[in-house]
């Protein structure tokens, strides 16, 4: 699995890496599809962004080409928000989202950075809590874009009204979040969302490839080392388990689940000891 993801690994190493989202986003789907061929994934996306070439010029303005992203995408394509499915893996794996033209709000996200890349079409993420945009600002004009909803075109207000009705939040107090998410940032909201989904569902495997990534990303996150301390105790990996509660009350040592780590510590111990 390391060797498949090493791109990917690369992109939550270095902020300033050269890999591009959709190699990135196709790795980390490698978790739920092993042996993953990207060629008819990026086969999609440049034939997308050539529908939209052969029709518009490159010197459109910003909003032509938003209204042919959006006309060829959820009016032709059909591409659309998995409500009623929200948290099947498929809708956090590129390759399935472009096949199923179904997803979540970060997935048919990177679809449309992805068009708009191969383009050249200055487009960013934009990581507001609990929901993923778009935004397309050039030295003369910004356009906030909900690809979950269709395309439609926010303005602030509504970013705000989008944030409070899905978190509660005031978006006033947390302007940074209306910044352009970098790709490193982009990829780990991705990894947080499978790993709620592979914990919630038992894959136990697949949540544990996650939590690798999500421990190389960030090696001072102490829960990530609980939460993979706790799927190798489950599936009987008592020295790694051991290795990662270890490691988890050493960098929170005085966390509200230290007892409870220090008491599956315990328990392996006791185990280790009824072998010999």
């Amino acid at each position: 699995m390391l060797c498949a993801v090493h791109r990917l690994r690369r992109v939550l190493q270095n902020e300033a890496t050269d890999v591009t989202l959709d190699i990135a986003a196709l790795e980390l789907a490698s978790i739920e599809f092993p042996g993953i061929d990207f060629e008819p994934s990026l086969f999609r996306l440049d034939h997308f962004a050539e529908q939209i070439s052969s029709r518009l010029p490159s010197s459109a303005p910003p909003l032509d080409f938003i209204r042919a992203a959006n006309e060829l995408l959820f009016e032709i394509l059909q591409f659309r928000g998995n409500e009623s499915d929200y948290y099947d893996p498929r809708n956090s794996c590129l390759n399935a989202v472009l096949s199923r033209r179904l997803g979540i709000p970060i997935s048919l996200s990177l679809v449309y950075l992805e068009i708009a890349r191969r383009l050249n079409r200055p487009m960013s993420g934009v990581s507001l809590p609990g929901h993923f945009i778009v935004v397309y600002e050039d030295n003369d004009s910004r356009y906030w874009i909900d690809p979950f909803h269709h395309g439609r075109i926010l303005t602030l207000d509504d970013c705000r009204e989008l944030v409070h009705q899905t978190t509660g939040m005031d978006l006033r107090q947390y302007p940074s979040a209306l910044l352009p998410a970098t790709p490193r940032q982009i990829v780990l909201r991705m990894l947080g969302n499978l790993k709620s989904i592979y914990l919630k569902g038992q894959a136990l495997d697949k949540a544990r490839q996650v939590l690798d990534l999500l421990v190389l990303s960030n090696p001072g996150d102490a829960e990530e080392y609980r939460l993979r301390g706790l799927i190798h105790l489950q599936q009987l990996n008592h020295r790694a388990a051991k290795a990662d509660l270890e490691t988890f009350l050493r960098l929170a040592p005085a966390s509200a689940e230290r007892a409870q780590v220090e008491q599956q510590l315990l328990q392996i111990e006791r185990w280790k000891a009824a072998l010999n």
